[in-house]
C-alpha cells in the first residue's frame, strides 16, 4: 500500500527537515523560490509551525514533493525523468479500478470532527505571495461528481480560508467540477464537495490525468499507482464522494447555489498575481484526518506545482499527437515555459508529418508555443532547441500560425474575459546540408581526463 508515508520513507535522502520554526507567512515560499533559482530540490519537512489559530500545530507542512523531474519520476518507477511521456500516456489507459474500504480501515477517517470543531483554522496553511489576502489551501483535490450519472471528477483548486468554517473555491471556468457545480446550480442545489489532502505522488498524478467529461480519475490513478486505489465513502456525502482512504486531511462540506465571495489575487502557475475573481463560497461541515496527519502544499507558480501536471500534460500531447504523427518519439513540456510550451521530437517524419504533429499539440488549450525537431535534437536541453531553430528553420516555410484557438483563462497576456488567441508552431526538424563542427574521440577524452584532473585539484570551477 503506497501513500504519502511510503514515498517519504523511500525517498529520505532528499527530506530536508527545516530547523528552527516557521512562519506561515511567506517563509517556506521565499526558500522554494530561493531553491527553483539554485536549481536545488529537496522535500521540505517543516515540524515547528503554528497552524491559522496561532497555537503551536501537530500537522507538519511537507512540501517540495514534486519539484524535481527526477525525483517525481522516481515516485511513479520511472528510470529515465526523460522517458515520462510515453509511459504516461500509456498507464493512464491501463485503469485499474479502485477498491472500497470500510471507515474502521480508512487512516484519513481516524479522527473526525465535525460542526464547530471542524474548524479550518486549526490547519497549518500557508500564505505564500505578496498581496494575496490570506492563506490559501493549494494542494486540495476537489472531488464532485455529475448529477446524472454520478460520476465523480477531482482535480486540485484553490480556496482562499477566510473563516474557521468558510472558504472559498475556484474551478476554472472549463474544468469539469466547474460543469458540475453549474448543473447543481441549474436546479437550484446545494453541491456537495470534498477536498483531500496529501497522498503518494503518483496518486497526485494520476488525478491530474487528462480524461473525457464526464470520467472518473479513480481508475487512472490506480493505473499510475501500479495498484488499486483505497477509497472510503466520505462521511458527509457517503458514497456520492469517495475519498482516499490513506489521504492525510479531507475536508467536507457544501457550495451555496447563489453564494459566491472574492477570492484572490493569488500566484498562479504562470507566475504572475491572477487577478481578482467571484468564487463559489463553501461552507465545511466536516474535516477527518489522520491521528498523524501532515499537511501538503504546493508551491504555487514553482517548479513543485509545475512538474507533476507539466508530465501529466506530456502524456495527453503524447496520445494526441501519436495519433495523427507516427513519427513522434517523445515530448517535453518545460517548467521554464510553464505551461504554455511544448517541445515534439519526430523520426524519419514523411513529407507535411511535422506540421500535423504541430497542429495536434496546438489545439490543445494549455500549449501557446509548439517547437518540433528531429530525433537528433535533444528536447530537454534549451541550447540544443534553439541551435535547431537557428539553424534549421526558414520562417517563409517552418512557421505554422493559427488564429483564434482556445487558450488557458489564466494566461496573462489576454485582455481579461478573452480566451481565444493566436499560437505558433514551429518546424524545426528539417535536416541541413552542412555537417556539424566536431573533434576526434581521443581529444574529446584527453580533454575530459583534463577536466577531472581539474575538479580533483583545486582548479577554477567557473
Amino acid at each position: 500500500m503506497k501513500d504519502l508515508r511510503t514515498f517519504l520513507a523511500d525517498q529520505s535522502a532528499a527530506v530536508w527537515e527545516l530547523p528552527g520554526s516557521v512562519s506561515l507567512r511567506y517563509e517556506l515560499t521565499a526558500l522554494q523560490h530561493a531553491l527553483d533559482t539554485a536549481r536545488r530540490y529537496p522535500i521540505l519537512v517543516a515540524h515547528r509551525v503554528c497552524s491559522l489559530d496561532g497555537q503551536a500545530s501537530l500537522i507538519p507542512i511537507v512540501t517540495n514533493l514534486t519539484a524535481s523531474r527526477e525525483l517525481t519520476a522516481r515516485a511513479l518507477g520511472i528510470p529515465d525523468h526523460r522517458q515520462t511521456a510515453r509511459w504516461f500516456a500509456e498507464r493512464t489507459r491501463v485503469s485499474i479500478e479502485p477498491r472500497i474500504v470500510n471507515r474502521a480501515e480508512a487512516r484519513v477517517q481516524e479522527i473526525v470532527l465535525r460542526g464547530s470543531e471542524a474548524s479550518l483554522h486549526a490547519l497549518p496553511i500557508l500564505t505564500q505571495h505578496e498581496h494575496e489576502p490570506g492563506p490559501y489551501l493549494t494542494a486540495a483535490h476537489a472531488t464532485t461528481f455529475e448529477l446524472d450519472s454520478g460520476t465523480d471528477n477531482t482535480a486540485i483548486q484553490r480556496c482562499y480560508v477566510f473563516a474557521e468554517r468558510r472558504m472559498s473555491w475556484f474551478p476554472y471556468p472549463a474544468s469539469h467540477n466547474a460543469q458540475n457545480l453549474k448543473k447543481f446550480r441549474a436546479r437550484g442545489e446545494r453541491v456537495p464537495v470534498a477536498f483531500w489532502i496529501g497522498h503518494h505522488p503518483a496518486v497526485l498524478l494520476g488525478t491530474q490525468a487528462k480524461l473525457n467529461y464526464p470520467e472518473s480519475h479513480w481508475a487512472a490513478a490506480g493505473g499510475v499507482l501500479g495498484e488499486p486505489l483505497r477509497l472510503v465513502p466520505s462521511i458527509m456525502h457517503g458514497e456520492k464522494i469517495m475519498v482516499p482512504a490513506d489521504a492525510e486531511i479531507v475536508i467536507e462540506g457544501f457550495v451555496a447555489p447563489d453564494e459566491f465571495v472574492d477570492d484572490g489575487p493569488f500566484g498562479e502557475y504562470t507566475g504572475y498575481l491572477g487577478g481578482k475573481v467571484r468564487a463559489p463560497l463553501v461552507e465545511v461541515e466536516c474535516i477527518t484526518r489522520r491521528k498523524d496527519a501532515m499537511y501538503h502544499d504546493y508551491g504555487s507558480g514553482l517548479t513543485d506545482m509545475l512538474v507533476p501536471d507539466n508530465m501529466a500534460m506530456e502524456g495527453k500531447l503524447y496520445e494526441l499527437v501519436k495519433s495523427v504523427a507516427p513519427s513522434l518519439v517523445n515530448v517535453y513540456v518545460p517548467a521554464e515555459g510553464r505551461r504554455f510550451h511544448a517541445y515534439l521530437q519526430l523520426h524519419n517524419s514523411a513529407p507535411g508529418e511535422a506540421r500535423d504533429a504541430l497542429a495536434a499539440a496546438l489545439n490543445y488549450r494549455r500549449t501557446k508555443t509548439v517547437v518540433a525537431v528531429d530525433s537528433n535534437t535533444d528536447i530537454f536541453d534549451i541550447d540544443s532547441i534553439l541551435w535547431a531553430i537557428a539553424t534549421r528553420v526558414r520562417w517563409d516555410r517552418d512557421l505554422l500560425r493559427l488564429d483564434g484557438l482556445v487558450g488557458s483563462s489564466l494566461d496573462p497576456s489576454l485582455p481579461e474575459g478573452v480566451s481565444s488567441l493566436t499560437k505558433l508552431g514551429i518546424n524545426a526538424s528539417g535536416a541541413v546540408t552542412a555537417s556539424v563542427a566536431t573533434v576526434p574521440q581521443a581529444a574529446r577524452r584527453r580533454a575530459l581526463d583534463w577536466l577531472n584532473g581539474a575538479r580533483n585539484n583545486g582548479w577554477p570551477q567557473n
